[in-house]
């Protein structure tokens, strides 16, 4: 396993990490927690040693599960975790205040509900689950987060950037106030490339990368027949015929690289690994098999100048979380 460093927190964490959403078993329909636990210690043996979980994931489920493997592994594991915006509004919207999504006593008491269910004393990296950079100076979430810091129950400050608004972020990450961001970034959402990336390589703000293989659209296994459970949100996701919109574009990209559609998902998770700014790619794993898959990725090999060059051509402006 390759480390990176990410960004002024000077924190060494794997180039995969472990997203935890699918364990919490409320969005994503079939994770087993015996399952799920196995899942993680096989990661954490293989050199995973970071973890990204929240509240929202099943109401403190995966929080609950990931404590459970960060407390059996002390002190080799980083963990993240998010706190769910006050009003409940993903994503966050415009003209909605600070006051309403995140106040310090929100942040304060969220914070210490994660702690309970993690049964940690600290979180390593602590984010807000939405944002907008319409709350920078406004507000008091960043006492709440000042607090924290102070006390020692989170050591670094970080956002979830809302889903396909990667720049509204810039405000906050020149203000110097953060530590690290979340956000979605593929071979489908290349956006984050044009102003996000280059500032964060310009003021050393870590990248944890979440929906690298598109909820499962860049992993070559989603065909048009492909059904999902009516409570799976990937049944909305894939909805009417996206299905087979996604399966004829990663027909067209293997193509492409010449590669069978079964190294998509690793040829995916390498595209984001091959961009400088990018400490940690978070794919969802919730069984061995997929976690002795993703972590051979993290040997610090990205892809070709070539390969590159032609992924390019398959960015994708589109928002099926709508």
């Amino acid at each position: 396993m390759n480390y990176r460093t990410l960004g002024k927190t000077g924190l060494k964490i794997s180039e995969v990490g472990f997203g935890a959403w699918g364990i919490g078993k409320t969005a994503w329909i079939g994770a087993d927690d015996q399952e799920s636990l196995k899942a993680l210690d096989r990661s954490i043996e293989l050199g995973l040693n970071f973890i990204d979980t929240a509240i929202g994931y099943g109401d403190g489920h995966s929080e609950r599960l990931v404590g459970e493997i960060a407390r059996k592994h002390a002190g080799k594991i980083y963990v993240a975790s998010k706190i769910p915006p006050k009003n409940g509004q993903w994503p966050a919207r415009a003209g909605v205040t600070a006051e309403e999504a995140f106040t310090a006593e929100h942040v304060i008491a969220s914070t210490e509900q994660s702690l309970r269910n993690l049964g940690l004393e600290t979180i390593d990296i602590q984010q807000f689950h939405v944002w907008s950079d319409e709350w920078v100076g406004k507000g008091d979430w960043l006492e709440g987060v000042q607090k924290l810091k102070e006390q020692g129950k989170i050591r670094f400050f970080g956002v979830s950037i809302n889903d396909h608004q990667p720049n509204n972020a810039i405000k906050l990450i020149e203000s110097g106030l953060v530590d690290t961001v979340q956000v979605i970034y593929n071979i489908f959402e290349q956006s984050p490339e044009d102003m996000l990336l280059p500032a964060c390589i310009k003021h050393d703000i870590g990248v944890i990368v979440r929906v690298a293989l598109d909820e499962g659209g860049l992993t070559g296994k989603i065909t048009a027949e492909t059904e999902f459970d009516k409570s799976d949100f990937r049944n909305h996701y894939f909805k009417n015929d996206r299905k087979r919109e996604v399966y004829d574009r990663v027909q067209q990209i293997a193509a492409d690289l010449n590669i069978s559609v079964d190294d998509m998902a690793e040829k995916a998770l390498r595209y984001v690994l091959s961009h400088p700014a990018v400490s940690t790619v978070i794919p969802g794993m919730r069984s061995i098999t997929n976690v002795e898959r993703n972590m051979k990725v993290g040997d610090g090999l990205g892809l070709s100048q070539d390969q590159l060059a032609k992924l390019k051509a398959h960015r994708w402006i589109r928002n099926f979380y709508q």
